[in-house]
C-alpha cells in the first residue's frame, strides 16, 4: 500500500499519515519526490484500511500494490534513482555513461594499457572480470585482477567494476572497487545479495540468463531490503532459441523495467550479442530505446 500525500501537507499531517500507518503494524517508507511525497508500507498492509487513510487530512489518495517488491517499485518512489559510483561519475537521471574494459586483467601491462584507451575514448568507469562457464578455460586473476584494476584506477581515476563471485571477497570489494557487479548466474544467488546488500558501494546486478523482470527486480529487493538502495540494473541478453548470437538482447526491458522500477539500468551490448561488429549498433539501439 502507498499513501501519496497533497502538494500541500502540514508537517503534523504527514506524521499523522505516518503514525496511522505504523498502528497498523507496518513499517513506513517516506519518499519524497520532486513534486509528490509517497508512504511506502513495508510488512503485511492487510490490517490497514484504505478508507480510513484516505480521509486523513493532507492525503491525497491511496492505492494498494500487487507488486512483491516495495523498495525498488516506481510507485514507492516515482523519480528515477541515481546512482553515483566515485570518480564523480553517475547512472541515472538521463545521462549517458558508457562502462568499458577488458574481458579479463591478464597483466599490468596490458590492464594500464586498456584503462588509458578506455580513459581517451571518453568512458565513465573501467570494467574487467573473469568468471567462466567452463572450469578449464581461463578464470582470470582473481585478487590479483581486482589490485591490478586498483593500480589502474590509480593511473587514470577511472571508477571501476569488477564482479564478485562469494561472500567471502565482500571485505576486498569495499575495499578496492567501486561498483560491485553480481553477474548473471549469481542473480539468484540469495546469500549473496544479502552480503552485498551490506556493502556501502553501488552494486550493478545483471540480469540472469531466463529471468523475469520481476524475478529481476526482486533480487534487486534483496540487496536493498539488506540496506543498500544503490542498484544499477543490467540487461546482457537472455537465452532463446536463436543461436547465431552468445544471447538475444532483450531491448523491450529499458521501457518495462523504467515503468516498474525506479532504479537506473544499463545495457551489455557485448555478452549479450558476442560479436565486436555488433556492440556499435545494439549500443545505439540501446540509448535510443
Amino acid at each position: 500500500m502507498v499513501v501519496i500525500m497533497k502538494r500541500e501537507f502540514s508537517p503534523e499531517q504527514l506524521q499523522a499519515a505516518i503514525q496511522a500507518m505504523e498502528a497498523g503494524g507496518v513499517r513506513v517508507m517516506v519518499s519524497k519526490g520532486s513534486e509528490t511525497t509517497i508512504l511506502g508500507a513495508e510488512g503485511d498492509a492487510g490490517a490497514l484500511s484504505q478508507e480510513q487513510l484516505s480521509q486523513l487530512p493532507g492525503v491525497e489518495r491511496v492505492m494498494r500494490v500487487s507488486e512483491p517488491y516495495k523498495k525498488a517499485n516506481r510507485k514507492y518512489h516515482p523519480d528515477d534513482s541515481v546512482i553515483h559510483i566515485g570518480g564523480g561519475v553517475s547512472v541515472g537521471g538521463g545521462k549517458i555513461a558508457v562502462i568499458a574494459g577488458p574481458c579479463s586483467v591478464e597483466s599490468e601491462e596490458q590492464i594500464l594499457e586498456v584503462a588509458r584507451s578506455v580513459q581517451r575514448s571518453g568512458a565513465a568507469a573501467l570494467r574487467s572480470y573473469k568468471p567462466r562457464t567452463s572450469p578449464y578455460a581461463f578464470q582470470g586473476k582473481g585478487v590479483e585482477g581486482v589490485l591490478l584494476l586498483d593500480e589502474a584506477r590509480k593511473d587514470t581515476g577511472l571508477p571501476i567494476v569488477s564482479e564478485i563471485m562469494a561472500p567471502r571477497y565482500c571485505g576486498l570489494f569495499e575495499e578496492k572497487v567501486d561498483l560491485v557487479q553480481i553477474g548473471a548466474r549469481n542473480m539468484q544467488n540469495f546469500d549473496l545479495l544479502k552480503e552485498v546488500g551490506r556493502l556501502s558501494k553501488p552494486v550493478l546486478l545483471k540480469r540472469g540468463l531466463s529471468n523475469t523482470y520481476e524475478e529481476w527486480i526482486m533480487s534487486a529487493e534483496y540487496i536493498m531490503a539488506a540496506g543498500n538502495e544503490n542498484v544499477i540494473l543490467c540487461e546482457r541478453g537472455v537465452r532463446t532459441f536463436e543461436t547465431f548470437t552468445r544471447n538475444t538482447l532483450d531491448l523491450s526491458a529499458i521501457p518495462a523495467i523504467r515503468r516498474m522500477s525506479h532504479l537506473p539500468i544499463v545495457v551489455d551490448p557485448s555478452h549479450a550479442a558476442g560479436m565486436y561488429w555488433m556492440v556499435e549498433p545494439l549500443a545505439m539501439a540501446a540509448v535510443a530505446v
